[in-house]
């Protein structure tokens, strides 16, 4: 635990992440979300955010709670259908949106952990995507120039991890998470488990510690969904 990766709480987690600030976050829908991190920024108050995630969560859960509060000014995204609060705010012009490609925005979070500046994708050429941005031709394929994304922080949810910041996620919870990870100056890790050093599989690791600055054991974990279906 000397390394000091360990905090005490997400409130302690989150605790230097000021107004204006840039933030990954991980998750698909609510699933690998990392939802004590957000309650706790939420608490905060940290207002005027630029966040970029697959989606905003729903109105009452997730991220969505941060739009209810009006903390976050600029979402940048590629699927927002589940939210009233967004759709509201995007409508007014409270809220500045950029809807990303899912496999560009993917990409984009990748080139950014990786020291990648920016990549060429034919997603999106000829639509209102490419507005603005640089096209080039290979081998007779229009491309646009995507540049990566790099923020502040990250915020991820993995299931177990360790004092040194290693992190295992679980199934369909992994989605954006390791790509969230490598990409924030700081970055966070919410953990159901947290367990002793050489505990977890190294062949098993998912995220090295290397990526992972802070990181807490959740109180509860709530697992949520989005849209429960029921036979008849």
């Amino acid at each position: 635990m000397g390394i000091g990766k360990v905090v005490s709480s997400a409130a302690q987690a989150v605790a230097d992440i000021q107004d204006g600030a840039t933030l990954l976050v991980g998750g698909f829908g609510l699933c690998g979300i990392p939802e004590e991190t957000i309650a706790a920024l939420r608490a905060s108050g940290a207002s005027g955010l630029t966040v970029v995630s697959n989606n905003c969560g729903v109105d009452d859960f997730g991220l969505g709670v941060l739009l209810a509060n009006r903390q976050i000014s600029r979402m940048v995204s590629s699927y927002v259908g589940e939210n009233k609060t967004f759709e509201r705010q995007f409508l007014s012009g409270e809220l500045d949106v950029e809807l990303v490609p899912q496999g560009t925005l993917a990409e984009r979070i990748r080139a950014g952990g990786a020291g990648v500046p920016a990549f060429y994708t034919p997603a999106g050429v000829g639509t209102p995507i490419a507005e603005g941005k640089e096209t080039r031709a290979f081998d007779g394929t229009s491309y646009l120039l995507e540049r990566a994304i790099l923020t502040d922080f990250a915020l991820v949810k993995a299931w177990r991890g360790d004092a040194l910041g290693n992190l295992v996620y679980r199934r369909t919870a992994r989605n954006f998470n390791p790509l969230v990870a490598t990409a924030g100056r700081v970055t966070i890790a919410e953990v159901e488990q947290l367990v002793e050093v050489g505990e977890l599989d190294g062949d098993l690791i998912h995220t090295p510690g290397v990526f992972v600055q802070r990181i807490f054991e959740a109180a509860v974990s709530e697992k949520r969904i989005e849209r429960r279906r029921l036979r008849a």
